[in-house]
């Protein structure tokens, strides 16, 4: 689908392609790792050691959705074995900066969220008659 410039998206519509690239950034993984890749960048085993709890399948997953998205690159070494490192492009560095603001945003109200979860969890639900 070529489009230009004046090309109008709405991801609130259910066939808009958008909805692709927000269903991966808002991937948690996804903000991860590119919060991890914008320290520097990392081959494969690093990104899973600093990105502790995903699954080498879910990296694998996501580093060709983010590549295949132009948000990172994958350099191969001609080393033995080859050695594979992986990189924000432009426009990856342009994004990680949205997402490393939610992840401050999580941390610096998490004990209101806290508190929120347990006045919540607290309440007695009345069943609706």
């Amino acid at each position: 689908m070529e489009t230009t410039s004046e090309q109008y998206w709405d991801v609130y519509l259910k066939n808009c392609p958008c909805r692709d690239v927000l269903d991966l950034l808002a991937n948690k993984w996804t903000a991860l790792m590119l919060g991890a890749l914008r320290r520097q960048p990392h081959r494969f085993g690093e990104l899973r050691r600093a990105v502790e709890g995903i699954s080498q399948k879910m990296l694998t997953q996501n580093l060709r959705a983010l590549e295949r998205d132009g948000l990172i690159t994958r350099t191969v070494y001609p080393t033995t074995p080859p050695t594979v490192e992986y990189a924000l492009t432009d426009l990856g560095t342009d994004v990680s900066q949205h997402l490393i603001a939610l992840s401050t945003w999580s941390q610096a109200n998490f004990n209101r969220i806290s508190a929120a979860r347990e006045s919540f969890d607290a309440r007695v639900m009345e069943p609706v008659s």
